[in-house]
């Protein structure tokens, strides 16, 4: 998909999401062609000539100001999420001799793979570029199931998320996981428009995902950092565990991402359970092992 293209979907989402009386503007009443504001009373609420904001909207002006796009994130009431977001689908343009170059395999980093043999009692595993899963312990392998039944190619957590039957079960809110994994996908999108294997994983979800399809149309945008998920599963039954993204700040296209339950609670104590159960050692990814990224 293209920069000009996502861009403009963004922001007629975006547009789409508020009415006149939400930003103090006069509805006069008459059918809207489409819901929500009007190119023209975004361009005045930007401050901006409607003429800008439409070809803004279209991908066709190269260098907007930042003053520019914040007003127009000001105008749509973005998160900041959201405006960094704005900022860098206005901004790209896709190096077209990159993406006809294979970009270099992800290598585990030694320390995120040390990390996960010294957390025997957390769930963890490393994610890389688009959520593929790098490595994992056994803690992660019990709670999440077994990524080394998978091909290397298949250990992608949206992939899982939307493919896997057995993820709507074990998640207690499947549709919010689910969406969470769409908005940071339009989240990489943004920030890598040329990665091909990128755009293979978005095709294989749209193509063989109705409600990818669906959740992908309204360009939700949220990167992934922490919260609590319910898991309800097949051994131990409901465990309500916190979870938390930490990532290098040499390099943020890898993140240790780990569950714990609240200590006391009858989380901890399904999960030392469930831990114990599956105390057999599973393989595990040895650390420097690449995963293919093209």
């Amino acid at each position: 998909m293209s920069t000009a293209i996502s861009l403009n979907e963004f922001l007629r989402t975006r547009r789409s999401r508020l009415r006149p009386e939400d930003v103090a503007l006069p509805d006069f009443g008459g059918r809207r062609r489409v819901a929500g504001l009007r190119r023209e009373e975004l361009a005045q609420l930007a401050g901006v000539s409607v003429d800008y904001y439409t070809r803004l909207e279209q991908g066709r002006v190269r260098n907007p100001s930042d003053g520019v796009l914040d007003a127009v994130a000001r105008a749509l009431r973005l998160d900041p999420e959201e405006a960094r977001h704005l900022h860098r689908l206005a901004r790209t343009r896709p190096d077209t001799r990159a993406a006809r170059t294979p970009s270099a395999p992800q290598l585990v980093r030694p320390m995120l793979a040390r990390l996960l043999t010294e957390l025997p009692d957390v769930p963890a595993l490393v994610i890389g570029r688009r959520m593929d899963v790098l490595a994992w312990n056994r803690g992660a392998a019990a709670l999440l199931g077994d990524f080394g039944a998978l091909a290397p190619n298949e250990r992608n957590l949206p992939r899982i998320t939307f493919l896997d039957p057995a993820s709507r079960a074990l998640f207690a809110d499947w549709t919010t996981c689910a969406r969470e994994s769409v908005a940071f996908l339009h989240l990489e999108a943004g920030r890598r428009p040329d990665d091909l294997r990128l755009a293979e994983l978005i095709g294989e979800l749209s193509m063989r995902s109705e409600e990818f399809r669906y959740w992908w149309a309204q360009h939700p945008v949220r990167d992934k950092t922490s919260g609590r998920k319910v898991f309800h599963h097949p051994l131990v039954g409901s465990l309500e565990l916190d979870y938390d993204t930490l990532r290098p700040a040499s390099d943020p296209d890898q993140a240790l991402l780990t569950y714990a339950a609240e200590p006391g609670s009858a989380s901890d104590d399904a999960l030392r359970m469930l831990l114990a159960w599956s105390a057999t050692p599973v393989p595990e990814p040895v650390a420097g092992v690449p995963t293919p990224d093209a």
